[in-house]
């Protein structure tokens, strides 16, 4: 079982940043597929992004959605227990409450449905 914790949301200008953090509890990462999803209100959870935190010390693969490509960049700690989103230049349409999730195995996938394990979620707002 792999409990997440999210933080870092709060209010921000647009043209701002952020950064969200997605804890492990219990465990690390590896050999996990971490994602972040956002839902705005009257929407549907969409894909932001994903990585691979492969088991050795080597960089995993990557995914983020075109509307963040560019400006949404993965990371995390040399533990590998940490997964943080920085997010940049960021616009009104980005507010949403965003979900940290993981999933076992080593690709990445866009789909919620194949993701076993969900934080909380963090609201981000943006104004404009």
């Amino acid at each position: 079982q792999v409990q997440l914790v999210e933080s870092g949301g709060g209010v921000v200008q647009a043209g701002g940043s952020l950064r969200l953090s997605c804890a492990a509890s219990g465990r690390t990462f590896r050999g996990y597929t971490v994602a972040w999803f956002r839902q705005a209100p009257g929407t549907e959870r969409e894909f932001v992004a994903a990585s691979v935190v492969p088991i050795s010390w080597s960089v995993g693969s990557t995914d983020y959605a075109d509307s963040v490509k560019g400006r949404f960049s993965l990371s995390r700690d040399s533990a590998k227990s940490t997964s943080y989103l920085q997010m940049n230049s960021l616009k009104p349409e980005d507010t949403a409450v965003y979900y940290c999730a993981a999933r076992g195995g080593a690709s990445v996938t866009r789909s919620s449905a194949a993701y076993d394990y969900w934080g909380q979620g963090t609201q981000v707002t943006v104004s404009s």
